[in-house]
């Protein structure tokens, strides 16, 4: 709060005597009133979202996310306009070398420089990623909502579906349809349906219960009376409401996504060669991690600095969001 200039000059109720005539305790009660709407100009007021993002800001760890996700989509962007070799291309004069000025990060058993297929795989594990967070998230949010808003049968169907499918052992069900596809972008569009088509369910139940609060409330109820249609009730009216849960749920999902490519990948039931992603380099290259480290380090790393950057940012939205948080955000 910014003070008041101390040339001005404060009346105190004491200063009036109590003899003064009508007009001079009406000039005071004006000059008392005028100081007063300038304390209150002067006040900065925050609104929400300035609040949020003077405490994510303040949050180190966020900040540290950010500069590292930033890294590494610039790396993922930028990075292939460096080298004049293609992921697929393979140099057959140099087999299983290490980083040299002609291959930065080394060659692996094909000739295949290491450089750009860690910049391809990166790029890949990013989409993936991202990819799968948003289409999780939005059906989580759209079927959870719509449950808890129509209640009745809907509700008790949904919620026997979200048990049924949360008893499915997703891993091995992605690992059997996946490994039917083949390497074309097709499989891997493939892949990011199955990916966010078994990891929305906790979302969703997280979602129906906030929504079973949210359309009690009164803006609600006046939405109905004035017969506003459902759908635009949960898009306008509940969902806005607990946008907070979804976006730290996007930011955490990007870095479950990618993980779980990684895992797949990694045993061969995710991309699949000559497609690359992070899992498949590691998986390809952790029997040689001891003898030829260039072809384990360089994907390990990126997935490393990928990962802990995003899961900085989700704590940090997460204590931003969280009024009753006292971890990293601080007073706003």
């Amino acid at each position: 709060m910014e003070h008041l200039d101390h040339t001005t000059e404060v009346v105190l109720p004491e200063q009036i005597s109590p003899m003064a005539d009508a007009a001079q305790l009406g000039a005071v009660r004006t000059k008392l009133a005028q100081q007063n709407a300038e304390r209150l100009a002067s006040t900065k007021r925050y609104s929400r979202r300035q609040i949020v993002l003077r405490r994510f800001w303040r949050n180190k760890t966020a900040v540290v996310g950010i500069i590292g996700l930033v890294i590494v989509l610039l790396v993922a962007i930028i990075g292939p306009h460096l080298t004049e070799w293609s992921y697929l291309e393979r140099d057959r004069g140099h087999y299983l070398e290490g980083p040299s000025a002609e291959h930065l990060f080394g060659t692996d058993r094909r000739g295949r420089d290491m450089f750009a297929m860690t910049l391809e795989g990166l790029r890949k594990s990013i989409i993936i990623g991202f990819a799968v967070a948003l289409i999780q998230t939005g059906w989580a949010a759209l079927f959870g909502s719509a449950a808890a808003y129509f209640g009745g049968w809907v509700d008790k169907a949904a919620t026997w579906f979200i048990d049924l499918m949360l008893v499915i052992p997703s891993f091995l069900m992605i690992a059997i349809i996946s490994n039917r596809f083949g390497a074309e972008n097709k499989g891997v569009f493939i892949f990011i349906l199955l990916l966010a088509g078994f990891g929305w369910m906790l979302t969703a139940r997280v979602v129906r219960s906030l929504t079973m609060s949210v359309k009690n409330l009164d803006y609600v109820h006046a939405a109905k009376f004035m017969s506003v249609p459902s759908g635009t009730i949960i898009v306008r009216h509940i969902l806005p409401n607990i946008s907070s849960l979804l976006i730290i749920d996007f930011t955490l999902g990007v870095a479950t996504a990618v993980l779980s490519e990684t895992s797949l990948s990694y045993f061969g039931f995710g991309i699949k060669d000559p497609q690359v992603s992070l899992g498949s380099l590691i998986g390809a290259g952790q029997a040689s991690a001891i003898t030829h480290p260039w072809l384990f380090l360089p994907p390990a790393v990126a997935l490393v600095v990928m990962l802990a950057s995003v899961n900085f940012i989700g704590d940090g939205l997460r204590d931003a969001l969280d009024p009753s948080s006292k971890s990293g955000g601080g007073k706003a």
